[in-house]
């Protein structure tokens, strides 16, 4: 991803070079009266030889980011219901309800959905995978408890200690692959 994006900064410079250096040239022939011009002439430039060949757990890795970032829609749209977190009271258990119900647990589960499918070539990326899809069914699994605690007009509290267990256990899961990924990413020569 770095590298193609590094490539891509310095082609755009030397393209732009092009057409800003030779402006002389433009102008030293427009005092000559006399201008050629070859239909024949045609400048092919070849990039391949200045772009490495991706190896195959690199093409994987970006396939894999690719894949997860279509996913991370679904993530994004269940988190941002929740505004970041809740905390449940008496008052607000009705609209958490209605939140969780509504919008955070189907796009959440979507999400997990999303995620079960993707299936990397590599065997270190399967592993990796496999901490983000236990964390995010723990997290959705907690999501669900949580509705359950806040669906009858009190909430109990019992189940809802459960579902912020399960919710922090989804995190640490996580986390390490945040961990995980970001060595992976590291030791295939991206910043991530």
């Amino acid at each position: 991803m770095k590298k193609s994006w590094v490539l891509s900064i310095i082609m755009s410079f030397v393209l732009l070079g092009g057409v800003f250096a030779p402006a002389g040239s433009y102008a030293a022939a427009a005092d000559d009266s006399t201008t050629t011009y070859s239909e024949d002439e045609y400048y092919e430039v070849d990039t391949s030889e200045d772009e490495p060949e991706l190896t195959a757990d690199e093409e994987d890795f970006l396939n894999y980011l690719d894949q997860l970032d279509s996913a991370s829609v679904y993530e994004e749209k269940a988190f941002n219901a929740l505004g970041g977190g809740f905390y449940i009271t008496s008052s607000n258990r009705k609209s958490v309800y209605l939140k969780l119900t509504n919008t955070a647990i189907p796009n959440y589960t979507k999400y997990v959905s999303k995620l079960k499918l993707i299936k990397p070539q590599n065997a270190e990326l399967q592993k990796i995978h496999a901490n983000l899809i236990k964390g995010s069914y723990t997290q959705l699994e907690g999501f669900q408890l949580a509705k359950k605690a806040v669906s009858k007009t009190t909430v109990n509290s019992t189940v809802l200690k459960q579902a912020n267990a399960k919710i922090d256990t989804g995190k640490k899961n996580i986390e390490k692959f945040h961990k995980e990924i970001s060595a992976y990413a590291n030791k295939l020569g991206y910043d991530f």
